[in-house]
């Protein structure tokens, strides 16, 4: 690869004034521009900046620097599907940097060593309830405590961590894990009973003297379709099916299972099933397989693992042991469309996939709260509902659902609930400009392809062992080295020794350089050797 340019008009007006001499138009500026990676993360984790610490062997402070803004790295090393990674702009060259396993390496490192969360000290400390100890309630929980806040979690599950427990497969996210990340939660003091399911939530507000709320009540509560069903049939959500399967029940679902939808919960729930004793698993889908709402890596990993798919069908009625499809086609509104064919399929076991929806039972009859059509919480610009100091986040709210834009989510209503608290509105920053791969300025460099996560070979995936294996150090150095700093100094010295006039001066590690203006021509040449691009030209005021 050759050295990439920008195409950029000479800085400096070469007409002479009076008095003769070059006339300066724009000078040199360092700045932190947003790594795409940062900018795609849901939960808000300066990526780049925990890299930076990681690729020099800084990994308890690489770990810290991800607990600004993410309580629990081990688990999202392994839960999250990495947007950084689809955006990072190693991608344009020999593959993305493999984010999320170097976070996992972090988090296990962590938990290994058992390191610790610091809290300081509030005298205006508060009280606040939390509902529903999910990954949207616990981020709220931890970030609310460490301002110095007294928590209190109320979870109606029997252990903590909401779907991350009771919907994501052992086989992706082992409960150990979990456990552990939560456990340091609650080390810095956070309050969690579980089994506690409320009922009256302003009563509960007033009784236990809280200042303020908030809802992470997520969507546990299943989508389901009015389909002419056998009395006899066995059908179970996908939801109930893996609560289920992660309490250790002893399912009886037989040989043939059928999952209906096409989104990662159903792949989880097909295979799932797989693990729990069936011979053949087979989703069914309504239209076509571009259009599956599962990550391609999800799909991928499903069919290794024996799964069949029958797209472009539709349940029309189930019986006792069979179902009946009906099948669709790309109609002229480039929709798929129902047909008059119909297809037989035998079943033991159909686990609808359909979508959640928030249970949120206990808040109907509350004056001042109010639901969308979906069943989710109308909340303001403060995250708060329709009563003052009650604030919702996470799937119970519109946008995107995964744990990790949850935890975003929390983060974010922990900051309100505190401005809150304060008397203050809280107000979000506005973002730096990203830095795309064609504003990098990038040298020749040496073939330094991805390090892909090894994975257990599909005939040893036997029950619920963790399918993929963790980085060793050495992987996870290597692949952190890998990261290319976009946007942000990290002072490789390109711009001191190509500076023509001796007009930029090192400062010292870590503290970057200082310009000297007296000297600076504004040719720009700082700019163009830059490969992260951390300098911007400033137009001289004339």
């Amino acid at each position: 690869m050759g050295t990439k340019h920008h195409d950029m008009s000479s800085a400096i007006d070469m007409t002479q004034e009076q008095f003769g001499g070059p006339v300066r138009k724009s000078y040199p500026v360092y700045n932190h521009h947003l790594p795409p990676c940062n900018y795609a993360c849901p939960a808000g984790e300066d990526i780049q900046g925990w890299l930076s610490l990681a690729q020099n062997g800084k990994f308890k402070k690489a770990w810290e620097h991800i607990l600004d803004n993410n309580p629990m790295p081990a688990v999202h090393g392994r839960a999250c599907y990495h947007p950084c990674e689809n955006s990072c702009n190693r991608k344009e060259l020999d593959g993305f940097v493999t984010i999320h396993a170097i976070e996992r390496f972090l988090g296990d490192m962590a938990n290994e060593q058992g390191w610790k969360i610091s809290v300081k000290e509030n005298r205006n400390s508060k009280r606040i309830l939390i509902v529903g100890a999910g990954p949207g309630g616990l981020s709220a929980a931890y970030h609310l405590r460490r301002m110095g806040h007294e928590v209190e979690i109320r979870e109606a599950f029997p252990e903590p961590g909401g779907m991350m427990r009771y919907g994501i497969p052992a086989y992706r996210l082992p409960k150990d894990v979990l456990k552990l990340d939560i456990q340091r939660i609650e080390q810095m003091g956070v309050k969690i009973t579980c089994n506690y399911r409320i009922k009256n939530l302003l009563k509960e507000e007033q009784e236990g003297c809280f200042d303020a709320v908030f809802l992470g009540i997520g969507a546990t509560k299943s989508s389901l379709l009015n389909i002419p069903t056998d009395k006899e049939a066995q059908v179970i959500s996908a939801i109930e099916f893996l609560s289920n399967v992660s309490a250790g029940k002893n399912l009886q679902i037989g040989k043939n299972v059928l999952v209906y939808g096409a989104g990662n919960t159903a792949m989880d729930a097909a295979r799932t099933a797989f693990r729990v004793g069936a011979h053949s698993v087979t989703v069914i889908f309504f239209w076509d397989r571009p259009h599956m709402e599962a990550h391609e890596f999800e799909i991928i990993d499903a069919e290794a693992e024996g799964i069949c798919f029958k797209c472009m069908r539709t349940i029309d009625s189930i019986g006792k042991d069979k179902v009946i499809l009906r099948k669709m086609v790309i109609g002229q509104t480039k929709r798929s469309e129902p047909t008059e064919e119909l297809e037989e399929v035998p079943m033991d076991t159909l686990i609808m996939a359909l979508g959640q929806q928030p249970d949120n039972y206990f808040l109907k009859n509350i004056e001042g709260i109010e639901f969308n059509p979906k069943g989710t919480l109308v909340i303001d610009n403060q995250m708060m509902t329709g009563i003052s100091g009650v604030f919702v986040g996470g799937d119970a709210i519109d946008g995107p659902r995964s744990i990790t834009n949850a935890v975003g989510s929390g983060k974010k209503a922990a900051y309100f609930i505190n401005s809150w608290l304060l008397g203050e509105i809280y107000k979000v920053g506005s973002k730096n400009a990203i830095t795309y791969y064609k504003d990098l300025h990038l040298p020749l460099l040496e073939d330094t392809p991805q390090t892909i996560q090894k994975e257990l070979p599909v005939e040893k995936r036997i029950g619920f062992t963790e399918t993929l294996i963790s980085f060793s150090q050495k992987e996870a150095l290597y692949e952190a080295q890998r990261c290319l700093s976009c946007g942000n100094c990290y002072e490789c010295d390109n711009c001191l020794a190509a500076c023509p006039e001796d007009a930029l001066i090192k400062i010292g590690l870590g503290k970057g350089y200082e310009l000297d203006l007296e000297r600076c021509t504004g040719c720009a040449v700082c700019f163009e050797s830059c490969p992260c691009q951390a300098i911007d030209m400033i137009a001289e005021n004339v």
